[in-house]
């Protein structure tokens, strides 16, 4: 807010003073400065004795601005954990001004208490076609239905996390933006809607909410504070490495093996990491985040393309660090994916009428299918964009993100080492060939004695049973067997006497049975209890692991009845979303269930976490 005469008890001059200051300050100033002003009207002290103090204009009656409260509620909905982080780092930085501080997961929070919040906070990720996160799905669909409370009295704000690549992007925080405010409450600061490289965006929202809500409390107050209430401790970062998503681990590569056996179609890499000296902890259900190089020959085109010096040097980041062009395009941007952000961008620097048709209103559709499958060098070659200078082009690109992987080990069996178990993807498409990013980087070009930049993603929504006698249930067909590798490794390691049953499926049983031999002596020994398979290409009817289950629907509906936890893990649009369908199926069938009362325990278990998704 900026300071004017008539917002403030201020001079013009003072005013102007203080918004020439004020924005400069950082956290701590801001504490000190509030606390040393607190503690001069306490000891009948001036701050500034020269200082002019106006006279209140008597002839007005001026109330007195309310009370800010000092109780937050702070909400989040994280599929993968990057809203449950900056939930935690807000959380700690309300309480140490003062707040009192509820920190929840949508999922745990009881949608009654809504009606009783003050300051609402929620932090949501989008998933897939604009759908929130597992965990927030109840309270989004109570926030959204007959039920949900007038919020005259509450005030709200809310951060997004999500993927410009989407064409849905950010939708449900969106969406919490929309009701609130149609049930009533008051917005406090603006939606912020991050991209993959969400960082500073998110870091400018909560330092704009903790200024609205008053934060310069003074120094007294801050050593006093309240703490945090709720489900999550806040104070587990302070033992955390301090390796992370900005500053990522260099891990030696241990070990790179194709899985797959001689004449597959397909190629899946295990490979071991080393974390020694990294200090970074991890349990099964975590994933991995790498920092992958985009492929060389896709950036030597791209330079050839544009005409430009691959040895110039360049910015990179507001910091004023600097690559060539060519190690800027392996390494530090994005390339491989267009958005329409990007487009738009591209188009007002080139000011080109084309893009600027694309872009227009009712061309939705013709920008979905340009956007799709295509990547920098067809945007360049398809709109003739040489001439434009590196620097210039460059800096509208966002940077690479990060690439998350399932961990396929236990640090108890493996301790200092993480596995991940990567499917390389190589196909032609729009007359070239394409490259996963990640996949080929880590298939073609990382070899023993490398190192990989690389951090720890905690999944706290898919977890492993705290009581070690709960039935498990995997379904988890190709690569999204990795995480119930690492269940397996844990559960022997501890001694977990549980019953567990996975369901596993690929192309051919000869070929593409992943860690065959490792299920086998599980099995043997009593850590598996149960295996069912399916390979589609074996047959000459496809057979999938959502056909195996409806086989044995009759046993699953028993393992779920007696309190079995499902986890799936793989692909959400299609694999994932047949799964789900079948367990409606198999508890219509063998539960005697309406298809609605299904689909309610479906979401009752999704609520209590009995039943898990890592989906991608």
């Amino acid at each position: 807010m900026e300071l004017q005469v008539t917002n403030s008890p201020f001079t013009p001059e003072q005013a102007e003073l203080l918004n020439r200051l004020l924005p400069t300050l950082i956290d701590t100033q801001r504490i000190w400065l509030s606390g040393y002003l607190t503690a001069s009207i306490q000891t009948g002290g001036n701050a500034g004795t020269n200082a002019p103090v106006p006279v209140a204009d008597t002839s007005v009656n001026v109330e007195a601005a309310p009370a800010v409260s000092k109780e937050v509620t702070v909400l989040f909905g994280s599929q993968t954990g990057n809203a449950q982080g900056l939930s935690k780092k807000l959380a700690q930085q309300l309480t140490s001004q003062g707040f009192d501080v509820t920190l929840s997961s949508m999922g745990d929070y009881k949608p009654n208490n809504l009606k009783k919040v003050q300051n609402l906070l929620v932090l949501v990720s989008t998933q897939g076609e604009g759908d929130p996160p597992d965990n927030a799905i109840p309270f989004y669909e109570f926030l959204h239905s007959k039920r949900a409370p007038q919020l005259a009295d509450a005030k709200y704000a809310v951060l997004g996390l999500g993927d410009t690549s989407y064409e849905f992007f950010c939708q449900t925080a969106k969406d919490f933006d929309k009701r609130l405010e149609e049930l009533g409450a008051e917005r406090i600061v603006s939606r912020a809607d991050c991209d993959v490289d969400f960082e500073e965006q998110a870091a400018e929202w909560i330092d704009q909410v903790l200024s609205a809500l008053g934060q310069a409390q003074s120094s007294a107050t801050a050593a006093g504070a309240a703490a945090v209430s709720g489900t999550t401790d806040t104070t587990e970062a302070a033992a955390e490495s301090s390796y992370s998503r900005t500053r990522p681990f260099p891990a030696e590569v241990l070990e790179n093996l194709n899985l797959n056996g001689r004449g597959s179609s397909r190629e899946t890499r295990h490979v071991e990491l080393s974390l020694e000296g990294s200090g970074l902890q991890y349990e099964p259900g975590d994933s991995l985040g790498v920092y992958p190089e985009n492929h060389p020959l896709l950036v030597d085109e791209l330079i050839q393309a544009m005409e430009w010096d691959g040895n110039e040097s360049i910015v990179i980041n507001k910091n004023g660090d600097h690559l060539s062009v060519r190690d800027a395009l392996l390494r530090h941007y994005e390339i491989s994916v267009l958005t329409k952000p990007l487009l738009e961008k591209v188009a007002g620097l080139a000011d080109h009428e084309q893009l600027y048709d694309l872009l227009e209103e009712g061309r939705e559709q013709d920008l979905r299918n340009y956007l799709y499958g295509r990547d920098l060098l067809d945007l360049v070659q398809d709109y003739s964009l040489k001439g434009i200078p590196a620097d210039e082009f460059l800096s509208l690109l966002r940077k690479m993100p990060s690439r998350l992987y399932s961990i396929s080990s236990s640090m108890q069996a493996a301790p200092d080492e993480v596995h991940l178990t990567v499917r390389k993807v190589e196909y032609e498409q729009h007359g070239r060939q394409r490259y996963g990013v990640c996949s080929v980087h880590l298939a073609e070009r990382l070899e023993a004695g490398d190192t990989l930049p690389v951090y720890i993603q905690h999944n706290e929504n898919f977890k492993l049973p705290h009581d070690a006698s709960t039935p498990i249930i995997m379904i988890g067909p190709g690569t999204g067997v990795a995480p119930f590798r690492a269940f397996m490794m844990e559960r022997e390691e501890t001694g977990a006497e549980g019953k567990s049953w996975l369901f596993f499926g690929d192309q051919r049983f000869a070929t593409d049975f992943l860690y065959q031999t490792e299920w086998q002596r599980w099995l043997k020994d009593g850590i598996l209890t149960r295996m069912d398979v399916a390979f589609s290409r074996d047959t000459d009817q496809k057979v999938y692991v959502q056909h195996r289950m409806m086989e044995r629907s009759r046993e699953l509906y028993e393992w779920i009845q007696e309190g079995a936890i499902v986890y799936v893990c793989g692909d959400e649009k299609n694999m994932a979303n047949d799964v789900h369908l079948t367990l409606e199926k198999i508890l219509v069938q063998e539960g005697n269930l309406s298809q609605e009362a299904a689909a309610e325990y479906m979401s009752n278990m999704l609520q209590q976490k009995r039943y898990q998704r890592d989906v991608y």
